[in-house]
């Protein structure tokens, strides 16, 4: 028996992991090159990828995690790197499809 596939998910997950890592610091350097009056601590690495380092609260993890109303079922973390899937817009897609939802 071969552990090939156990390698490959290995070095995935390793990838995965450093891509986060260089993405952190690569938005960390971007606000910290910001003169110290002009950082927001969220924004884009290369435009694209979402970071936001303010502390994280009640109603941005509800935005962003919980809202149906919202435009995209992915978006911005509430803290970190990355993207975030809000799942009260999964749920209301979901609702939606199988003919619960509320006519609007």
């Amino acid at each position: 028996m071969t552990h090939h596939g156990t390698k490959k998910r290995g070095g995935l997950k390793k990838l995965i992991s450093l891509v986060t890592i260089a993405l952190t610091v690569a938005a960390l350097v971007k606000e910290l090159r910001t003169p110290s009056g002009e950082r927001t601590w969220n924004g884009k690495v290369a435009n694209v990828v979402p970071y936001d380092f303010r502390m994280p609260t009640l109603a941005r993890a509800r935005e962003r995690l919980w809202n149906p109303d919202a435009e995209h079922v992915v978006g911005p973390r509430v803290f970190g790197v990355g993207w975030a899937v809000n799942a009260g817009k999964v749920a209301a897609v979901a609702k939606e499809k199988a003919g619960l939802g509320s006519a609007r």
